[in-house]
């Protein structure tokens, strides 16, 4: 089976990709009117410019309106930024602007930005779908499915102020040849104060400004095989770009039990050095500049359904509340074969830098999440909901609140 990212000419997939989009329905436009010449970094900036290059381009926000988010159906319906603070606030998605602006299709991937987009894992080791059968584990063999990085998801009827629902249909086949066809469903809905509190469990203190999300990612088996772990399962992936900043530094609580360092990964992309990774008895550090590639990864068995960072520079507290559970198999997304495929991690961050021949593709940075793997039958849909909040306030009110929810001193990692 041939796998649809390996189209024969990027002339090819961009006509793919065009007449995807116009096969889709119109979706609803952007309400608010941006300043004629915003500051670069604001919602008001980027929401001018993706609505350039994406006319399509649908946009949710609060009651109030001050808690904005655009979403790309032509991006695979990710969500590219938001914004805690009207249309004049922080733009808090990393964004590709040359990118976009060169209306290119690469060959492997193209990395438009977004601060939370859609994937499928396991990336690498046998049951990859980002490598074909006997391809070495390289980049130069790594390609990104075209239903994960090129073509459009079709916008659902009923999209409303705080809510729309996005569609896709794909088939493909992982590193062993097993072949899959799914149904993607994908909604987000952006939550008000009393949605967040309740799936915080913790109460946001009075001025501080939020924007809060909920994406609810389903995946059903539409081919005519169950699946079964034995010939590869597939995990809803869920990954965040973000701007960085030479004060930015990833938070993420683990569980304190025996050995629960051998849980962590942190030599994805060769070993950390430990002014970049630090790693305490129940909650790691990892610096987010975008100026040293490196990820690291939480196993389920040591992970708490939470994971963060705080940008000193701008005072910007992100969360994200996935779900975890130990008791179930993770795809393991490692670049080789593997003796365990599935022992792979629910929570990951990325940070971005040059790579070898000094090329890099941001800055930015990212937090992830994973689900479970599940062995659908036909007909069988898997499910994955995800919280993202951004929060902007005074510094005191924002340290009691990462205190709140991630058990730390904001002071102590601002030290290290």
């Amino acid at each position: 089976m041939i796998h649809m990212n390996k189209l024969s000419t990027a002339g090819f997939l961009f006509s793919v990709l065009l007449l995807t989009a116009c096969n889709n329905e119109p979706a609803k436009q952007t309400t608010t009117v941006a300043p004629a010449d915003p500051a670069k970094g604001t919602y008001a900036y980027d929401l001018n410019f993706l609505k350039k290059a994406n006319p399509d381009i649908v946009e949710l926000q609060n009651d109030s309106g001050t808690s904005k988010l655009l979403i790309c159906p032509r991006y695979q319906g990710r969500v590219m930024t938001s914004t805690a603070n009207g249309v004049n606030g922080n733009s808090f998605g990393w964004i590709n602007y040359d990118l976009i602006s060169s209306g290119q299709i690469k060959q492997h991937i193209n990395p438009v930005g977004g601060e939370e987009r859609f994937w499928l894992g396991p990336e690498g080791g046998q049951y990859s779908i980002f490598f074909s059968k006997g391809d070495s584990f390289n980049l130069a063999h790594w390609w990104v499915p075209g239903f994960l990085d090129t073509l459009s998801y079709h916008l659902d009827s009923g999209a409303s102020k705080s809510q729309a629902v996005f569609s896709k249909n794909a088939t493909f086949a992982n590193y062993s040849g097993t072949p899959f066809s799914i149904e993607i469903s994908r909604k987000i809905t952006v939550l008000d104060k009393a949605q967040l509190e309740e799936r915080l469990k913790t109460s946001v203190p009075a001025g501080v400004k939020f924007i809060a999300y909920e994406t609810d990612n389903r995946v059903k088996n539409v081919g005519e095989k169950d699946w079964k772990k034995q010939t590869g399962l597939v995990s809803i992936w869920l990954l965040g770009m973000m701007n960085p900043s030479d004060e930015t530094k990833v938070i993420v609580p683990f569980r304190p039990i025996p050995k629960a360092r051998t849980f962590i990964t942190d030599n994805y992309f060769g070993a950390i050095p430990s002014n970049r990774l630090n790693v305490k008895d129940s909650v790691l550090y990892f610096r987010c500049d975008g100026k040293a590639r490196g990820k690291i990864g939480i196993s389920p068995k040591v992970a708490k359904p939470i994971a963060g960072s705080f940008d000193f520079a701008r005072n910007i507290l992100t969360i994200i509340v996935p779900v975890v559970d130990k008791e179930k198999p993770y795809v393991n997304s490692k670049w080789e074969l593997q003796k365990n495929p599935y022992e792979g991690d629910v929570i990951n961050s990325y940070n971005d830098g040059p790579q070898q021949d000094g090329t890099q593709m941001g800055p930015f940075y990212e937090i992830e999440s994973s689900s479970a793997a599940r062995e659908l039958k036909k007909n069988e849909v898997m499910e994955y909901r995800q919280t993202t909040c951004h929060f902007e306030g005074d510094y005191q009110a924002m340290s009691n609140l990462a205190k709140q929810l991630l058990g730390v001193s904001l002071d102590e990692v601002k030290q290290w």
